[in-house]
Formats: structure tokens, sequence, C-alpha cells
């Protein structure tokens, strides 16, 4: 997750960033968010630090991810373009797919954690959504921020973006998603076993 990313996914990011931006916040104040991702990163913790093996991991953080996060529009933004002339079916299939894709990338990444912990700090509006920031403690290194976007735009408070060290989720997998479709010629199926497979 330190990639340099290419000029593709700069501009993926603008773009959904923008998207995100216009999206109105009603109920959701400062509080609330930071209240939000105070049980995120408790469950974070928790499951980081209870022993168990990667593969029982990525099942607990696939269940935080469906949880705390907009899923949808999470999976919309990563396949961009191609999201709007998918089929139902398709979109379901992918969504699901995407969902475990992301619990195992960022599981494997929390996973470097263990022996550590991460702590909320600090909360402000951003635009019209809300920023949330933590900073992750881990032995041996130098302690760094996470930094996660909240917005009610689904209706429920939930994050639809994580920023680590500095590396945008929705910009970076926008950019390796656009990669993997363009690998399967654009089959979304295609695109799916591979997300199934990694």
């Amino acid at each position: 997750m330190r990639n340099t990313y290419t000029r593709r996914a700069v501009l993926a990011g603008g773009t959904a960033a923008a998207a995100m931006a216009a999206w109105p916040v009603q109920a959701l104040t400062v509080s609330s968010a930071r209240v939000l991702i105070g049980k995120v990163v408790d469950e974070v913790n928790r499951v980081i630090a209870s022993g168990k093996s990667e593969k029982a991991m990525f099942v607990e953080f696939e269940a935080l991810f469906v949880r705390y996060s907009d899923v949808s529009a999470i999976a919309r933004s990563a396949l961009g373009p191609p999201a709007r002339t998918a089929s139902a079916a398709e979109m379901a299939a992918f969504t699901k797919a995407f969902q475990g894709y992301i619990s195992r990338k960022y599981g494997r990444r929390f996973r470097e954690f263990i022996g550590g912990r991460i702590e909320v700090t600090d909360a402000k509006p951003l635009n019209s959504y809300f920023e949330v920031v933590s900073i992750a403690y881990l032995q041996g290194e130098a302690p760094f921020d996470l930094r996660w976007h909240v917005s009610d735009r689904s209706g429920r408070e939930l994050f639809f973006n994580i920023i680590i060290e500095g590396v945008n989720m929705l910009a970076s997998e926008r950019a390796e998603i656009g990669a993997m479709l363009d690998r399967r010629k654009g089959s979304i199926a295609g695109l799916i076993e591979d997300l199934n497979a990694v």
C-alpha cells in the first residue's frame, strides 16, 4: 500500500472525491462520525489482538467492512464507468467479490498492527462529509495516521474511504480494479473470478 500511483490513479481519486463531495450531510455530525470510527477502531483492535489465524481474521474483517462501510458506494467507485452499464446481477456479484477482496487486502495490512494499537485522535468536517483521524502505533515503527471519510448518504452513518499513510483507498482501488478489468478485456465476470482468487 506504499506504492506510487499513476496519473490514472490521481485522476480517479479526484473524480471519486468530487463525487463524494456532492453527498449531502444530514444528521451526521463531527461527534457521531468520531463515535462511528471509534467503534470501527475498537473492533479492529479486538481482531488484531485475538490471536486468531489469518483466515479467521479475514472473515472478521469482512464482517466489519460490511457493517461499518458503504460497500455499494465503494464498489461502484472502484469499478468506475463500467458500473453505469453493468446489470444489477453483475453489480451484485461484483460487490460481493469486491468486499471479500478488499477485506483480505486491508486485513493483511491491519495484521501488521498485531502487538500495536489504533487510537482515534480528531474529527473535522471536510467538504460535505467528515474526516476522522486515527493514529496507528506499531511495534518498532514510528506512529502514522489513518484517515476515515464518513457520510450518511446511504441513510446510515458509514465510512466510504480510508487513507493510510497518505494512500487513498478509493483512488488506489479504482486504478487497481481498472487495470484488472483491462486485463480481462472489460469482462466483469472475468474480473470477479480474479477478485475471488486474490
